[in-house]
């Protein structure tokens, strides 16, 4: 793949991927063909578990299709009127220099040992599978700013109390990712309302956000589901084999092992639980303030017309 990268990025065409592309309509445009692409991506990941070749292979067909199988088209409609169209948005920036913040973050408060201190904590309070797991769904619900910023940190944080107390790696990513999303998306204060909030135009977006709340059946069934499964132990399915297979020490099943070598990573002894907790505090408060302060100057702009 990354041979294939090379030869067409190094191909004399890609130079004429800087010309504009001529408007037009692609001959698939509405029909049948056009549900290819993202088929290809999704059936290539499940296969391969290879998520970064099988998007840019979805993509790669994609714009065969548009172009209509012409090679400089297609080259043409991947990097000008693709790569570089979404690159050069601001708002797609935006959210990489986002993560790229919140991964920087989570970073420093591990190398500060807030987490170690933060497990330690929770090792001396924490005595059963079932108390990680409820341990593991509460710091998620308590971090809603943000799914991404929820996941980098209640990974980092639970995963070595949940390896202490045997609960597999894939229930641990389940109860992480079932509690991300669904917590931000009906938290009044997070990145989602604020999105969903920027997407009504000429009404008051935020009431009708809270209005909303109960009725995103999925984010509320999500996070009573969890707490349900995991009070009344119920595993089945892929997730049974994963489970049963950690209660007799394994916590992988996985061939690939995750993080099986984390034991021998640098971990700060003289950190202290105040250094995780005081930067997601502090995140909360700017994040609050800095909401209340923007959807006030949008409100006063909206009420100028």
């Amino acid at each position: 793949f990354a041979a294939v990268m090379m030869f067409v990025l190094a191909c004399p065409v890609t130079v004429l991927a800087a010309a504009e592309e001529e408007a037009g309509t692609p001959a698939v445009y509405a029909t049948f063909w056009s549900l290819i692409p993202p088929v290809v991506a999704i059936v290539l990941a499940l296969i391969t578990k290879e998520v970064y070749s099988s998007l840019f292979l979805g993509i790669l067909v994609g714009a065969l299709l548009y172009s209509g199988g012409n090679f400089e088209g297609t080259v043409n409609h991947i990097f000008s009127g693709g790569m570089i169209s979404v690159l050069s948005s601001g708002s797609n920036v935006g959210i990489l220099v986002f993560l790229v913040i919140l991964g920087t973050m989570v970073c420093l408060m591990n190398r500060a040992g807030g987490s170690a201190a933060f497990g330690r904590w929770a090792g001396k309070h924490i005595k059963t599978r079932v108390g990680a797991q409820l341990a593991t769904i509460v710091l998620g619900i308590l971090i809603f700013i943000d799914d991404y910023f929820n996941c980098l940190t209640v990974g980092s944080v639970m995963r070595p109390i949940t390896d202490k107390h045997n609960v597999s790696r894939a229930k641990l990513a389940y109860l992480i990712d079932a509690t991300a999303a669904p917590v931000c998306i009906i938290a009044p204060i997070s990145s989602w309302a604020a999105a969903v909030t920027g997407f009504v135009k000429g009404e008051d977006g935020f009431s009708i956000f809270m209005r909303a709340i109960p009725y995103n059946y999925y984010a509320l069934l999500t996070i009573l589901a969890m707490v349900l499964i995991v009070v009344l132990k119920i595993d089945y399915g892929p997730m049974k084999l994963h489970e049963d297979n950690a209660v007799k020490g394994d916590i992988y099943t996985t061939p690939d092992r995750p993080y099986a070598n984390a034991e021998n990573e640098i971990v700060e002894e003289k950190g202290k639980v105040i250094d995780l907790v005081f930067p997601i505090v502090v995140l909360i408060i700017f994040c609050i303030c800095g909401w209340s302060w923007q959807r006030r100057v949008c409100w006063n702009y909206l009420h100028r017309f």
